[in-house]
């Protein structure tokens, strides 16, 4: 979340004559390396999807560079699955940056890289139907998933002769306290170990890989936000994870991942000399020469991915080759989890006209793939939320010039009759008043649109985000070169912003040079993700009237959250955008834990908290130290515009005027109602069962923050109002959302009864 550099600097000292390079044929060396950079700087502003990091063709010289001859290994891997092998190739590139910053040797961050690239290439013997399942894993299956990382071992062992690499891998599933190891004894594999006695970099592995498999799309859930995937880290501390190694990872991951990537490239690429990389495998120096972008390429994918329609396409082996934004949007299912895999009509739960499911062979794809004929038909598919969705089904089949079958184009045309959340937005954004220098929404339109947004939120639970952004120096700008060169880049920026938005979004002015985009259908993750694009965009279009020069701007990202209101969700991204201000400009900050996967569980059903007539209490639990805790209090209190009352030691009271005119409560518009929150901190160590005489070197456990938390009314008529306590559960249910906090079971009677009957379960058993 730190400013973000470009690549300029390393690519000049990379280019620069006289630089070390390792014996042999410097010249068709250097003309390679160049080459590469060259596409490497030719890829910076264009945004690309999961799984490349850079580009396919980048991301795969680069493996070939670090890997040399087992570079056939990763490729396998990707053509078993892609989206496998981009996770570990961003891991690699993680764990590498953070070796550096702790201080590694070469040839222990060395085996880090190596280990973290192919740790997952056994999920070349998992079938299909496992790994690309999008449900629930069954006992059996669940079974198969775990033999992948020891089939990760076996295939290493036939190649590698680097013992630290194996033991790495052989170490990366297991749990630093020693109750779970997926490598799972066998004789020659010896017994599980814990703590320290774990190798380093299997440790730092498992914490980078855990945390971009949270904040990337998995077949079976969307990615989540950088603050949930961080919490699940903090929980897992002392138990799953090394917690030193979780706190460094925290520190490690306020740095701009997208200049960590470019160190550790421009070092593969720069640094690493054929004997080294020859060590363990045998180099295999392939020529490599970089292709030309194909253009009516990129104008059909842009094509396809701003179309409104679902487009899939389908090759004649009947895998899924493409599967645009249309489709993800109508579906709710993310591209990268089903691209490879293979065609089935469950994917979507299609049925027919009568409601009754299709099976494999009368589905239209299989109609257009064997029998080359086309077909429309009005079917059902299964929508986002498992909701109905009627849609008319096309079925064109794809034969080339010389008349072969190469597979199926499946376009579907949403034709419910209901108008969907998109459909009416992307109305209210054709027919809203425009700003007259940019020609896009004002911010008296952002505002009715915004409280829209909110309310449809809660009646839809559909993820949606907002970013703000502001041109850096922008008064630096109108000072030296005229007020027409600050329109022009205003103009500039407002026409990046708009070529960003997809069906159902909306982009405003809110005022000078800041604008704001209100993102459909887009969770923090993805929201951050795009953000990133248009900055890096923006910096490299010179402004005609700045003497060739550019501008930089700075974002602010957030997404929607339980308990959020129009306000507290503006204000939470203006809070952002301030810090990407003061981290030095020109990046990108998101805050804020989104909608998750409970996104409803605090909304839909009533609180199990200790309420009376005037007054509403809970224990929670927050799986964070004291000292972050206290951080995201000062979030809630500044979103929400709360006065701090008083402290004493570990209780703080605040003082919250809750406005109930946000769209939920229109018999009280504009009405506000105060409340009185006092909080109550209480940080514990955790203390584990220890099991065996290694654990006395473990740490003594994990830390987190017990709170109580009492929400009341401060005035005295605020008490007669007969829905005061529905209104103090919001404040709660925002208390939460921001703390990432959950309910205590210990204090409850569910939880007693569960205890309870854990107890009784051997003696009823009998």
């Amino acid at each position: 979340m730190t400013m973000a550099r470009g690549p300029q600097t390393e690519l000049s000292a990379l280019n620069r004559p006289g630089g070390d390079l390792p014996p042999g044929p410097v010249d068709r060396r250097v003309a390679d390396l160049q080459a590469l950079l060259q596409e490497l700087e030719a890829v910076t502003a264009a945004g690309h999807t999961l799984p490349p990091v850079f580009s396919e063709a980048i991301d795969r010289r680069l493996v070939e560079i670090r890997l040399g001859a087992a570079a056939s290994l990763f490729a396998a891997l990707r053509c078993k699955n892609a989206a496998v092998a981009g996770h570990g190739l961003r891991v690699a590139l993680s764990c590498s940056a953070w070796a550096s910053r702790i201080g590694l040797q070469d040839a222990e961050r060395d085996a880090v890289e190596v280990a973290a690239l192919l740790h997952d290439v056994g999920a070349i013997g998992v079938p299909d139907s496992v790994l690309l399942k999008a449900g629930t894993l069954d006992a059996d299956e669940t079974a198969v998933m775990s033999q992948s990382r020891r089939m990760s071992l076996d295939i290493l062992r036939g190649s590698c002769t680097l013992p630290l690499v194996l033991e790495m891998v052989r170490h990366i599933s297991t749990w630093y306290d020693g109750s779970v190891s997926e490598s799972a004894t066998r004789p020659g594999n010896g017994s599980t170990i814990s703590g320290e006695r774990i190798p380093l970099g299997a440790r730092m592995i498992a914490v980078a890989e855990a945390y971009d498999a949270i904040t990337t799309d998995r077949v079976y859930r969307p990615a989540q936000s950088q603050e949930r995937a961080m919490a699940e880290l903090f929980a897992g501390a002392g138990t799953q994870f090394d917690p030193e190694l979780v706190r460094q990872f925290a520190d490690f991951c306020r740095e701009d991942q997208t200049a960590i990537h470019w160190e550790v490239a421009h070092r593969w690429l720069g640094m690493l000399e054929p004997d080294r990389v020859d060590a363990p495998w045998g180099f295999n120096g392939e020529a490599w020469t970089a292709t030309e972008p194909d253009v009516q390429a990129l104008f059909q994918s842009r094509l396809l991915d701003n179309m409104y329609d679902a487009v899939v396409f389908i090759d004649a082996a009947g895998r899924v080759q493409s599967w645009n934004r249309g489709t993800e949007r109508m579906t709710g299912v993310a591209g990268a989890s089903v691209r490879g895999r293979l065609w089935n009509p469950d994917v979507l739960g299609l049925s027919d006209e009568k409601g009754r499911t299709i099976a494999a062979a009368d589905c239209p794809v299989q109609t257009a793939i064997h029998c080359g004929v086309q077909s429309l038909r009005r079917l059902t598919i299964l929508g986002r939320g498992q909701r109905p969705v009627a849609v008319d089904a096309h079925a064109i089949p794809v034969i080339d010039a010389q008349g072969v079958l190469q597979g199926a184009i499946l376009l579907f045309h949403d034709a419910s009759s209901e108008t969907s959340l998109e459909q009416r937005c992307q109305q209210l954004h054709e027919k809203a008043t425009k700003d007259p220098l940019t020609q896009v929404a004002n911010r008296a339109e952002f505002d009715r649109v915004h409280a829209m947004f909110v309310a449809a939120h809660q009646q839809q639970q559909a993820p949606c985000s907002l970013m703000m952004c502001d041109l850096d120096r922008f008064k630096r700008v109108n000072d030296t070169y005229g007020h027409q060169a600050g329109d022009d880049a205003i103009k500039c920026l407002a026409s990046l912003l708009k070529s960003s938005c997809r069906p159902g979004d909306l982009v405003a002015r809110y005022g000078g040079e800041e604008f704001v985009l209100l993102c459909a259908d887009c969770d923090n993750a993805a929201a951050a993700r795009r953000a990133e694009q248009i900055r890096k965009a923006l910096g490299q279009i010179a402004q005609p009237r700045m003497e060739g020069r550019s501008v930089t701007v700075s974002f602010g990202v957030t997404e929607i959250q339980p308990g959020d209101t129009p306000e507290t969700m503006l204000r939470r991204a203006d809070r952002a955008l301030l810090l990407a201000k003061a981290n030095g400009r020109n990046t990108v900050v998101q805050l804020g834990s989104g909608a998750g996967e409970e996104s409803d569980a605090a909304g839909s059903r009533q609180l199990e908290a200790v309420r009376s007539k005037e007054v509403l209490q809970q224990d929670l639990i927050t799986p964070v130290p004291v000292k972050m805790a206290i951080e995201k209090l000062r979030g809630f209190v500044a979103d929400h515009q709360a006065k701090i009352v008083a402290t004493d030691g570990n209780r703080v009271r605040l003082e919250i005027e809750y406005r109930t005119g946000n769209g939920r409560f229109r018999r009280f518009a504009d009405r506000t109602t105060a409340f009185t929150v006092e909080v109550a901190f209480e940080e514990e160590r955790l203390q584990r069962d220890r099991r065996d005489e290694h654990a006395k070197s473990l740490d003594a456990g994990t830390t987190r923050t017990r709170m109580r938390v009492i929400v009341s009314p401060r005035r005295g008529r605020d008490r007669r109002r007969h829905d005061v306590m529905d209104l103090a559960r919001d404040v709660l249910v925002s208390f939460r959302s921001y703390l990432m906090a959950y309910e205590d079971e210990s204090t409850t009677l569910a939880g007693a009864l569960t205890r309870a009957k854990r107890a009784l379960a051997p003696w009823l058993s009998r």
